[in-house]
């Protein structure tokens, strides 16, 4: 398929297809952008690419293209003869037709093998965060995960300590991955066009291996840190040994009257270390 406006126009006419806003479906069909994402990604034959949501399959034929396979998962259904039309040229593409948030992705990789593992996708906004936790809880192994998002969303995930996008959602990722952005994405560019630009961010395991006695206290120290975000530490963790607390915030240069989002994440995990002694 040729990766313009009016031969994906043509291919969703052919198959009498509708968009819809339950799925946040918004499909790229800018060439220079997919090659763009293949090439920032660095994937190779030796690579297994895991891809939610490949709607038309417009990066799922250049994946296909650059990857030893491409593990698909696609929760509509009605997508099925324009994907499959679209990707009948390779063998090394499997479709599952299901909701990604509800398989045995451990399972289904067991199937390959592979030297490295990617996920690489075009993610609506609603259900980037649940999909990038999905594969830290489930212990999937990814080695990178490069995501195209709502630019909102990935001013988020990239964040740093004193900026107003900082928050419970950055020290978590930050936790697992060390996080960049690859690249600005114009709204232009997708079909139909959706009313915000994107980025595409890149996340890379972190080697910072972040000592943690008890990670369950840690992640709840964070959330709650963050459960007001105008509100001091002394406020919002008024029920913790703040005693505790204020040792390590002097320590680092803090008090109990910072705010969530001045503290990186080095001195969260001091705390929560703290608080599990």
């Amino acid at each position: 398929m040729e990766y313009s406006p009016k031969k994906m126009q043509e291919n969703i006419d052919k198959n009498n297809f509708r968009f819809k806003k339950q799925f946040g479906q918004n499909f790229i069909c800018d060439e220079n952008i997919i090659n763009n994402i293949i090439d920032k990604a660095a994937i190779d034959k030796n690579t297994l690419v895991i891809e939610v949501g490949p709607g038309a399959g417009s990066l799922t034929n250049k994946l296909a293209l650059n990857a030893k396979n491409v593990l698909c998962y696609e929760i509509d259904k009605d997508v099925k003869e324009i994907l499959e039309d679209n990707l009948k040229d390779y063998d090394n593409v499997k479709i599952i037709y299901e909701d990604f948030l509800n398989c045995h992705v451990k399972e289904d990789l067991k199937k390959y093998e592979y030297d490295k593992l990617y996920l690489v996708a075009n993610l609506p906004y609603y259900i980037t965060t649940p999909i990038i936790m999905k594969l830290v809880d489930d212990h999937i192994g990814v080695d990178k995960i490069v995501v195209m998002v709502q630019k909102e969303v990935g001013d988020r995930f990239k964040a740093k300590p004193k900026t107003k996008d900082y928050g419970s959602l950055t020290v978590f990722l930050n936790y697992y991955f060390e996080v960049r952005k690859i690249m600005d994405v114009s709204k232009n560019v997708f079909m139909p066009k959706p009313n915000v630009d994107s980025i595409v961010v890149e996340f890379i395991k972190t080697n910072k291996n972040y000592i943690v006695k008890n990670e369950d206290i840690f992640f709840k120290i964070v959330k709650d840190s963050f459960k007001q975000k105008r509100k001091t530490i002394k406020n919002n963790l008024r029920e913790y040994d703040l005693a505790k607390i204020e040792k390590v915030l002097l320590n680092n240069n803090f008090s109990l009257s910072s705010r969530a989002e001045e503290i990186p994440i080095e001195v969260f995990v001091d705390i929560a270390n703290e608080l599990s002694d």
